[in-house]
């Protein structure tokens, strides 16, 4: 089975590229389940459900979400209408929508889980525990299928730890957040495939996807400045992952990078 996980959508140029590549990039590496991680793909910053959708058509299966989830006030009553997203598992009881989704594939059952990290970011519930709950709920009912976690976090270290917490109990264990896709992809000791960070979908040219100047004004000089998209050539980030449907593990993984 081939698992598509694409990194974090940033704005218009990067779901364009996405629009134009997928379905070729489905068809070409026979893929059967795709999630992309969408927190910052409108304007930059959040998601609404109107590109929510928008993005479901391109052909992306699940969509998650991380610590920019609520940046648009709105898709706090909206994300509960649309089931193929997710948003952190480990935030407020208070949040709405679900951290996690199993899909009844035709091939196998899959868990997928949206996690934050909690090393230089806001205050969160333990993702390692709120992982466990979470897998083993999916294991008491399913002794097949895959697990796939999208562990959204700033520290590489607590992203390696979680690789290894769940090292044999996962599928993949994805990295996001940083926008900068990391060389690191393996599978660990008990095969489950593993990077610190897919990297990002959306213009190259920019400080993780935004203006040059307006991020070196707040910097380099400490001033305000209002983030704003940069402009230039745009590139697709991800990973194709093989897995084996019968006993949940990972067989390979391969970083991929599409440049405009």
């Amino acid at each position: 089975m081939n698992l598509l996980f694409i990194g974090d959508l940033v704005g218009i140029s990067g779901r364009h590229l996405l629009r134009d590549v997928l379905p070729d990039l489905r068809h070409d590496n026979q893929i059967d389940f795709c999630i992309a991680n969408a927190e910052n793909a409108a304007a930059g910053m959040g998601l609404t459900d109107k590109l929510a959708i928008e993005i479901n058509n391109y052909g992306v299966d699940l969509i998650t979400l991380g610590n920019h989830s609520w940046a648009r006030a709105d898709f706090l009553n909206q994300i509960d209408q649309l089931p193929f997203v997710i948003r952190p598992a480990n935030g407020p009881e208070a949040w709405p929508g679900k951290g996690f989704r199993i899909i009844q594939h035709p091939i196998t059952p899959i868990l997928v889980i949206n996690l934050l990290g909690r090393i230089f970011m806001s205050v969160v519930d333990d993702p390692f525990k709120t992982a466990d709950t979470i897998i083993n709920r999916f294991r008491s009912h399913y002794k097949k299928g895959l697990v796939i976690v999208d562990f959204h976090a700033e520290a590489t270290s607590e992203k390696n730890a979680m690789g290894w917490y769940l090292d044999g109990r996962a599928t993949l264990v994805a990295g996001t957040h940083t926008h900068v896709q990391t060389a690191d992809e393996r599978l660990l000791n008990q095969k489950t495939a593993y990077i610190t960070d897919v990297g990002m979908t959306g213009p190259v040219n920019g400080v993780i996807g935004m203006d040059r100047t307006t991020s070196l004004r707040r910097l380099v000089d400490h001033l305000p400045s209002r983030y704003q998209l940069a402009d230039g050539p745009t590139a697709l980030c991800g990973v194709i992952v093989e897995a084996d449907p019968e006993t949940g593990r990972a067989r390979s993984i391969r970083r991929i990078r599409i440049e405009e």
